[in-house]
């Protein structure tokens, strides 16, 4: 053969083998040259312990765990306390996104603060993941094209706790409710819950944020008669409630006491002996499965405690986001969230969880009962299992909560 016939033989070859083969992964086109990242929570108060520096190590081992760059580049962590105040989330939140280069915030324990962030960054565009913020208005009338909600919310806890108890009998309820956004949210949810199931509220008290008393709202709430006294509080609060409840012999008394929200920290904080018993719902456990376990004492060795649901949500929340970064191609706010839509969510934390179109990422539930001191064999082995409930019936349908893209996709 000609060598000019050879040439073009071997170079039509190569074309078509370049033709044929796979392209190869695209880097992440990133606006700024970087992923940051941003965990905004309560470090100095009630929600210290369940959200607090733990979630910033939390997010840090997501990081790690992922390889710990981006289009070769570092993955930068910062953090800031919101001090439970809408005002201050909110200029934290601003200056984060107008002038430090944050593409995600992260986690924001109480529910004021939240709902204001979400707003900040449905103006700006920008990407918010909610862990320890609870209020399911976040993906209701309040939701955002760029705001997810990760781990719980009022709905979720109130649906599992109420029906349960009320199945189990406790069909008359006294409510002991912290008084903002988020208590009066998992308040309205669960007293939904509990008439939807049969059951009647005999009595509910609000209690300010940060009470040190709760002997007024407890006699009121022993005095109604109910079956069942439910906290519809959180961290500390929910710690005094139950403590001072112990020392008033309301459960000797023969009244039951269920946490609406109560963290794994909260329960090693009052004991096995004064919570045993107590019902409680809760999005992970650390002693679930053989990967949560192996998440639960790597955290510990950094954190000194198990981690809270709070915590793991904010690992599997920065570790999707993460992967759909990459997978996307870029770090543009509304191409990020629709990957992380469209990919599902595997991990320690969820099986097949999936985030719908008003920001929720549905996963499993799980209805949790603290030990007896005898049923326990160690320090954190505090939890027995009564029920898994799948995320699409724990979480509320998506065509009830009112939010308005949900509307818009149905056009």
């Amino acid at each position: 053969m000609p060598f000019t016939a050879l040439r073009a033989t071997l170079l039509t070859a190569a074309a078509l083998c370049a033709l044929a083969a796979p392209a190869p992964a695209a880097e992440p086109r990133l606006s700024d040259g970087k992923v940051k990242l941003a965990v905004l929570n309560d470090m100095s108060s009630v929600y210290a312990d369940s959200t607090g520096r733990g979630s910033v190590i939390a997010a840090e081992m997501a990081v790690k765990d992922f390889g710990g760059t981006l289009d070769g580049k570092p993955i930068e962590v910062v953090f800031a306390d919101h001090q439970n105040k809408p005002d201050v989330g909110s200029n934290i939140a601003r200056q984060w996104y107008d002038r430090d280069g944050v593409d995600v915030i992260l986690d924001v324990p109480t529910s004021s603060v939240a709902l204001a962030v979400q707003q900040i960054a449905k103006e700006k565009g920008k990407v918010l993941i909610v862990s320890g913020g609870g209020t399911s208005d976040l993906t209701g009338a309040q939701c955002s094209p760029t705001g997810i909600h990760w781990t719980y919310d009022t709905y979720a806890l109130s649906h599992v706790s109420g029906s349960a108890a009320v199945k189990k009998g406790l069909d008359t309820w006294a409510f002991v409710t912290a008084d903002y956004a988020f208590g009066h949210a998992l308040e309205r949810d669960a007293i939904a819950e509990v008439k939807r199931s049969g059951g009647k509220v005999l009595s509910t008290v609000r209690a300010p944020f940060a009470t040190a008393d709760f002997s007024s709202f407890l006699l009121q709430a022993q005095g109604s008669g109910a079956k069942l006294i439910a906290f519809a509080n959180a961290g500390g609060d929910t710690v005094n409630a139950i403590k001072q409840a112990h020392e008033f012999g309301i459960v000797q008394g023969g009244q039951t006491l269920l946490a609406l929200l109560i963290n794994i920290d909260d329960v090693h904080s009052l004991g096995i002996e004064v919570a045993q018993g107590l019902l409680l719902t809760t999005a992970f456990y650390w002693d679930r499965t053989p990967e949560t376990r192996s998440f639960g004492n790597r955290f510990k060795e950094k954190a000194g405690l198990m981690p809270t649901m709070h915590q793991a949500g904010v690992y599997s929340s920065v570790l999707h986001y993460l992967k759909a970064v990459q997978a996307a191609g870029t770090d543009d706010a509304k191409t990020v969230v629709a990957k992380m839509r469209e990919m599902p969510v595997n991990d320690m934390f969820a099986t097949n969880g999936r985030i719908r179109e008003d920001g929720r990422m549905v996963h499993d539930m799980y209805l949790m009962q603290v030990k007896t001191p005898k049923e326990s064999t160690g320090e954190w082995d505090l939890y027995k299992l009564v029920a898994t409930v799948p995320g699409d019936e724990a979480f509320r349908p998506l065509a009830e909560g009112g939010c308005p893209l949900v509307k818009a996709a149905a056009k």
